[in-house]
């Protein structure tokens, strides 16, 4: 796989071990930043605008004045080394920078093959988070976030579904969940603390079907008749299992995928 590129204003193109912030900077020390990744189609950014208005509501959650990163984010898809690539966008409170790879192998095989997950509870109320919550922004403390995805895989699953203490459906590490029910393409509400997924509202938009958010327990979403983990590389990965009970390839897959814009 091709390796990573930096990119960083007034710099340009550096090699990905170049040292972009000081040992002691706060998002090397708590986290204290955020990021956006966003699918790159031939050099060309797939939804930036919408990806910089999540940026924005992050960092406003963590008290950040990001930069206009639209030149930024164009200098590195000019380097775009593959015609499926991933750019990042990062702002820190010293440092704003860019990455742009190829996407991984794995991501473009949960799109074609799909995804075994197992859920569980996060241990939250559906609309119970604190004020000071920054469950909605996309910050650099993905630590738990990557370690669930571990934890999934002791499971022998390849991702995992937060719940409410309630039992509702929240969302993946890395993903929401979107899932058809009575002909309805549904998601879960935002004002439930996930992080709003960009993906999935454009899906929603775009599918062609009624569409809402809603509430849904997980005996409720195994009854779907389709479920899909959504995000900016893998575009949609149908969930082929569920807690350990394989589920039937939805027909509706490859007409999402497309409506997404992504090869079937």
């Amino acid at each position: 796989m091709t390796d990573r590129i930096v990119v960083v204003p007034g710099r340009g193109a550096l090699p990905p071990g170049t040292p972009l912030v000081a040992g002691d900077d706060p998002a090397v020390l708590h986290g204290d930043g955020v990021f956006e990744t966003v699918h790159v189609r031939s050099g060309v950014p797939w939804l930036l605008g919408e990806h910089l208005t999540r940026l924005a509501r992050s960092a406003d959650l963590l008290a950040l004045d990001p930069p206009d990163l639209r030149d930024l984010a164009a200098q590195a898809c000019a380097l775009a080394p593959a015609p499926e690539s991933a750019l990042r966008l990062v702002v820190t409170r010293s440092a704003h920078w860019a990455t742009i790879s190829a996407v991984p192998p794995a991501t473009l095989a949960e799109r074609r093959a799909g995804v075994r997950v197992v859920t569980a509870s996060l241990g939250v109320a559906a609309h119970g988070r604190p004020p000071w919550s920054l469950s909605a922004a996309k910050s650099l403390s993905y630590a738990a976030n990557l370690a669930a995805r571990r934890w999934a895989a002791t499971q022998g699953a390849d991702d995992v579904l937060w719940t409410s203490i309630e039992g509702y459906a929240l969302e993946a590490p890395t993903a929401n969940v979107v899932w058809l029910a009575e002909g309805e393409l549904r998601t879960t509400p935002a004002d439930t603390g996930i992080l709003p997924g960009v993906t999935a509202a454009h899906l929603l938009a775009v599918a062609g079907l009624p569409a809402g958010e809603r509430l849904a327990t997980v005996p409720e979403l195994a009854a779907a008749d389709g479920i899909w983990l959504t995000s900016s590389l893998r575009g949609l990965a149908e969930v082929r299992a569920l807690d350990g009970t394989a589920r039937p390839a939805s027909p509706w897959t490859a007409r999402l995928l497309g409506a997404l814009g992504f090869p079937a």
